[in-house]
């Protein structure tokens, strides 16, 4: 003991000081672990039973915030590090799509949200001039809206391109996915350009088939005349005044009638469509269902002289000849169509 007594004497400056530093380092510590203890949950609020006012019941406590028996835990949440964008929001980039055995260009089309030419618009060099060459594995472009996805070629200006079209330059320029710069809208050949809403002349336009529930369609028409197995000719004429089947990608035959001229059904079958305006290019439009795989449209029409689901025999008159939707003169344009492929009416007309 006197040794220890006369070392603390001398060296009681030393001991004092690691007394003290051993006191502190403490000190924190603890100070620390309550810290994390009162940040992880908070302190509890003791629920209070009370009894509302004119009221004998206890009215139930608020929950405590804090931990302890008969407490709610705090909630926790997870941190997102991935924003989740609405599936509905507009795109401005193309993408890019695998064709799948089964696979159409209406069905493609539908999947995007778009119009059928638009897909085929984009991609008929991939066709090769007609939707009917649609193949699994084709690798297709598909535009971000409804319109023209357009190639700037050499020489190409926005007033040359916009005149083309019929839109205006703003169409052009103030469209998103486009990226010009607006104080000088300028665009390298061989640069992708959306031109929403245009239309591309020199191509096909499309229509749906409809068929009738009698031959496994969703029309909504049942029944209609047989097929007599063989169509006759929907008018007078005989001869061309425009495009040929496949030529350009034309899926029917553009007969020659001037406006007025009556259009004969070409075989028995139901009415499954009969709707006028602009209908994808179209016109004025009667469809029939001939009950046996076969349906013939017939388009452009001034008159529609049919309905809905009517009962049609061969060379019974559905209206007359026009020059409404995209048509550039007085014409029949006739399709016929086997299970929802366009088929060369010259093989099957008598």
């Amino acid at each position: 003991m006197a040794k220890l007594s006369a070392f603390l004497k001398k060296n009681r400056f030393s001991v004092i000081s690691w007394a003290v530093t051993l006191l502190l380092v403490a000190g924190m510590i603890f100070g620390a672990l309550q810290w994390r203890d009162s940040t992880s949950v908070p302190q509890a609020m003791a629920p209070i039973a009370t009894t509302g006012p004119n009221s004998e019941s206890p009215q139930v406590p608020m929950p405590a915030l804090g931990g302890g028996p008969g407490v709610f835990a705090a909630i926790e949440r997870e941190i997102l590090l991935k924003t989740n964008i609405p599936a509905d929001k507009p795109r401005y980039e193309p993408a890019d799509y695998r064709v799948m055995r089964g696979d159409s260009i209406f069905a493609i089309a539908d999947a995007f949200k778009l119009k059928p030419e638009t897909v085929y618009w984009a991609n008929h060099k991939v066709f090769n001039g007609s939707p009917t060459n649609i193949q699994p594995g084709q690798e297709l472009v598909i535009p971000p809206t409804d319109g023209v996805y357009y190639e700037w070629q050499e020489g190409d200006t926005i007033e040359s391109v916009t005149d083309k079209f019929e839109i205006k330059p703003d169409d052009i320029i103030y469209w998103p996915g486009n990226g010009l710069d607006l104080t000088n809208p300028t665009v390298e050949s061989g640069t992708f350009v959306m031109i929403p809403g245009a239309v591309q002349d020199d191509q096909p336009l499309f229509i749906e088939v409809a068929t009738s529930a009698s031959s496994g369609g969703s029309s909504g028409c049942e029944g209609g005349y047989q097929s007599q197995g063989y169509f006759i000719w929907p008018t007078s004429a005989r001869y061309l005044s425009g495009y040929d089947f496949g030529q350009d990608g034309h899926n029917g035959i553009d007969i020659s009638a001037p406006e007025g001229v009556p259009i004969y059904a070409a075989d028995n079958g139901v009415v499954t469509m009969a709707q006028g305006g602009w209908n994808y290019g179209y016109g004025n439009v009667v469809q029939i269902d001939h009950g046996n795989g076969f349906v013939t449209i017939y388009a452009h029409l001034s008159v529609i002289s049919v309905g809905m689901c009517q009962s049609i025999t061969a060379g019974a008159p559905i209206g007359a000849a026009g020059n409404t939707g995209n048509s550039q003169g007085a014409h029949l344009h006739f399709e016929i169509r086997q299970n929802g492929t366009p088929v060369n009416p010259w093989l099957l007309l008598q």
